[in-house]
Formats: structure tokens, sequence, C-alpha cells
């Protein structure tokens, strides 16, 4: 059993794990933090490294804390029209955006009331990019502790200790190459070549 958060088009890091193990479980029993992968993603502009970060709807319980399965997305802001017009702008001229397009872009047509929901969502799209087979497994219960951990690497400011090939990147020659940004960076600069790629990445599991 292999535990991943699912977060907002994740980061190659995310999908080397996914793409090894062979029974992946989603954790969906956990409190929403801030700062994380849940809601904000990495990608490469001309301005170099740049979030895009989902806006929600802070509503705490009794507790004083969010559950991650029911945060809600702010809807009132136009932050779909937003991302998608961001990934046009940094990603049109890479050689393979035009090709995942019309798979990606109805993600960004279609309202989704909760962020988990919407995560999920476009790890899907990605699978069926790179022809992989999605299991949706979920916990039931919080669990501190698991065998195969790498709900860690929903942390945005966790720096790993991992070397990631070079590829070509569409601003390479202005900011030199940027690792581990979001699966999509991978996607529209290696194309089909994404897999072989992540199979040359080696990351070690550890407790969150």
């Amino acid at each position: 059993m292999t535990i991943l958060h699912p977060a907002y088009f994740p980061n190659i890091a995310f999908f080397r794990v996914f793409t090894k193990a062979k029974d992946v479980f989603f954790e969906l029993q956990d409190n929403y933090q801030k700062q994380t992968y849940r809601n904000r993603s990495h990608i490469c502009t001309d301005r170099g490294k740049h979030i895009l970060s989902i806006p929600i709807i802070h509503t705490k319980g009794e507790n004083g804390r969010q559950s991650y399965k029911k945060v809600k997305i702010d809807n009132s802001c136009p932050w779909q029209r937003q991302h998608w017009r961001t990934l046009e702008t940094a990603y049109r001229t890479s050689p393979f955006f035009e090709f995942y397009e019309d798979e990606i872009k109805p993600l960004y047509e279609t309202q989704f009331d909760y962020i988990i929901e919407f995560n999920l969502a476009t790890i899907e799209v990605i699978c069926d990019c790179l022809q992989l087979d999605m299991v949706k497994k979920f916990t039931e219960v919080y669990q501190f502790d698991y065998t195969n951990d790498y709900r860690f690497l929903v942390n945005a400011k966790t720096e790993l200790p991992v070397k990631f090939p070079e590829y070509v990147q569409v601003f390479g020659d202005r900011h030199g190459f940027v690792p581990n940004l979001s699966i999509l960076d991978a996607l529209f600069n290696l194309g089909p070549n994404t897999l072989g790629y992540l199979k040359d990445i080696d990351i070690l599991g550890k407790h969150a």
C-alpha cells in the first residue's frame, strides 16, 4: 500500500511514485493545510517559477480545523480562466501543448465544487494522457504511519534530496532547468516520453 495526497496537477515526484507503486491509496481523512500542493501547482513562465493557486472557502469545524475532503473551491473568482490563460502563455510553444490541449482544457471549463474532486480529475486526465490505469482507492480513517508513506510530497516547501534529470524546457535559456514542476511541464515538453523520464528518478519514501 502506497499513500499519496491528491494534489492539483501533482508534481513530477508524485507521478514517479504513482507510476512505480502497485497499490495506491489517496489520503482523504486528513485536515486541510495551507501552502501545500492541495490547492497549488508550480509551472515555469517567462518570469521563472510560477504558482497557480486555487482559491478556497475557509470554513473551520468545532476543533478549528477543516477536513480536506470538505474544502470547497471559491468559484466567485475567475481562477479557471486565469489559470488556463497562464498555461497557454507558458506552454503554447512547447512541443506537445497542442497534442494534449483538448484533454486538459475541459477541466478549466467545468465547475467543480470541492478541491478534492478537481484534484482527482487532474490526476485522471494525466493518466489518460500517459495511458496509465487509475484505480481510485481511498483511506477510510486517518493513520499517522504507513510503510510506503509519500504524503510528504504534498508539502510545497519540502526540499527533496533527489536529482531530477534535466530536459528541455520552454524558458530554459532564461532560467536554466527548473526541477520537479507540475507534471504538466514534463507532459508539454516531453509528451509520450514523460513515462521514460519518470523511470530515471529515484525517490525514497519517508513518514509524513
